[in-house]
């Protein structure tokens, strides 16, 4: 007898949807609350139903990842106008970035990149841009650095009706948004 797995299948479905990254079928289980066996499944019916012709879409696999992305025979007609696959899509660093901000805010570059390591210039750049974070004041400490807020469209991006419902960090998490010094 042949599994269904018709929710299980659509929940997967929903889950590689939703990221913007290749994902690992041992975080797909993690995420999803499935058995690893359930996930593998769940991705040969993917891959199956999306082999068919009436099907726009394909599983790739990247990095020891998964996606759902356009086929490549269609791609190629889609490029033009979506070339840059998903503006609204945020990179690692930029989300990141972005948590840095959300969860310690206000916050100057200078905090930022001293939790991060790394410099944080092109990645404030893109998020003002981007509406998702603003200039909230100055820090009043010698040279006056800009602290960061996030904003109502980083609010609607993630759709929190308040800071307040950002999820809770737990202690080890909380520990990374902190300055150590």
């Amino acid at each position: 007898m042949e599994l269904q797995l018709d929710k299980e299948t659509a929940l997967i479905e929903a889950i590689l949807y939703l990221e913007n990254e290749p994902i690992e079928e041992t975080t797909l289980a993690r995420i999803s609350g499935l058995s690893r066996e359930v996930v593998e499944k769940a991705l040969e019916l993917l891959q199956e139903r999306y082999n068919r012709n009436d099907s726009g879409v394909e599983l790739s696999r990247i990095g020891g990842g998964v996606l759902i992305a356009p086929k490549k025979e269609y791609w190629d007609v889609l490029r033009d106008r979506y070339g840059k696959k998903n503006d609204a899509k945020l990179s690692k660093a930029a989300l990141e970035t972005l948590s840095i901000i959300a969860y310690s805010q206000p916050i100057t570059r200078g905090e930022i990149e001293a939790i991060r390591g790394v410099s944080a210039d092109t990645m404030i750049r893109m998020l003002l841009d981007r509406g998702l974070i603003r200039e909230v004041g100055k820090k009043d400490v010698p040279g006056k650095p800009i602290q960061y807020g996030t904003t109502k469209e980083f609010l609607k991006f993630f759709r929190l009706e308040s800071i307040a419902d950002l999820p809770k960090l737990d202690e080890s998490e909380r520990d990374r948004f902190e300055l150590n010094g």
